[in-house]
């Protein structure tokens, strides 16, 4: 696949608000909900106050994380993504309007981050869902901290 096909909007489908975006980052995969407009809402840890991106080994152990509204092609960067609502068959996605001002109501707040239990899919499954799950960590049963979004 050529770098410039992954910032088409026709690739790899036409993102819709609401929409879950994995990206495939080199040994996991980082996440984003889809906004419009070719912006998407994530989080971004939070080093000594500076937000970071995940490519540094040090957001692992990043306790902190900035939601941060950018464009999905800054996201993705040099790495590909994919459109992937998988928890569609187990969750009722919300309203696409309750979605879209649960995003916005989040943007540029901190956050507590946590690989196990509040990681970036935790965070935009809940801004969809209204819960917060991930598979990322498939041996790691414990309950989402970010409930506190579910009631906003």
């Amino acid at each position: 696949m050529a770098f410039n096909d992954c910032f088409s909007l026709k690739y790899p489908g036409n993102p819709r608000p609401g929409d879950l975006i994995e990206v495939f980052r080199p040994g996991y995969q980082h996440w984003a909900l889809y906004l419009g407009d070719g912006y998407v809402i994530n989080i971004a840890p939070l080093e000594d106050g500076i937000p970071a991106s995940f490519t540094s080994a040090k957001s692992v152990f990043s306790r902190k994380a900035l939601v941060k509204m950018q464009l999905l092609k800054d996201v993705v960067g040099n790495d590909t993504y994919r459109i992937n609502n998988k928890y569609d068959d187990a969750y009722s996605p919300l309203p696409t309007e309750e979605v879209m001002q649960r995003s916005e109501f989040v943007i540029g707040q901190e956050v507590e981050y946590d690989v196990l239990v509040n990681n970036c899919e935790h965070f935009v499954t809940l801004l969809r869902y209204g819960e917060g799950v991930s598979e990322q960590l498939p041996h790691c049963e414990l309950p989402c901290k970010m409930t506190h979004l579910a009631r906003n």
